[in-house]
């Protein structure tokens, strides 16, 4: 492989790895403030909601204080050309708790995907990632014990 194939096949898994820890961290905010509001909402909990709104806010100080840099997660933002934006959006839910579930599940693949592409960039982010991946375990847990009813039908 000629030297400025290697170069760009190499600059396509880096702005790729930068385009996956953009959209894991969209992602993963975006379950959380989904869960935060049926809290604060649908089950009036400020305990609850508010500890969603910190781990959201600590998901952000994270990822701003790595050495990741800022900008190239704007910069190879291709959302126009993502080829998963036309995968099936899943099941129609039918009440809050199905959405909660369905969030509760997405953050969860979403740190999780984070803490592994972080290691590649920062790993002491990477660790930080991964305490609060099981801080949102034992978050989930919680809200389902203080609200049985969120396991109930869909």
């Amino acid at each position: 492989m000629p030297s400025s194939d290697k170069k760009k096949k190499d600059n396509d898994i880096f702005r790729g790895s930068y385009r996956i820890i953009d959209a894991n961290l969209n992602r993963a905010k975006e379950g959380l403030r989904v869960c935060e509001d049926i809290c604060r909402f649908n089950l009036k909990d400020a305990r609850l909601s508010a500890e969603l709104s910190r781990m959201r806010h600590d998901l952000t100080l994270i990822s701003k204080r790595s050495r990741l840099d800022q900008y190239m997660l704007f910069e190879n933002r291709d959302a126009g050309d993502d080829i998963g934006r036309s995968f099936s959006l899943g099941p129609k839910r039918k009440s809050f708790k199905g959405i909660f579930l369905a969030n509760s599940q997405r953050v969860k693949e979403a740190l999780r995907g984070l803490e592994e592409f972080f290691k590649v960039f920062d790993n002491e982010a990477s660790k930080k990632i991964q305490k609060l991946r099981f801080k949102f375990y034992a978050f989930e847990k919680r809200s389902v014990q203080r609200f049985p009813s969120l396991l109930g039908p869909r």
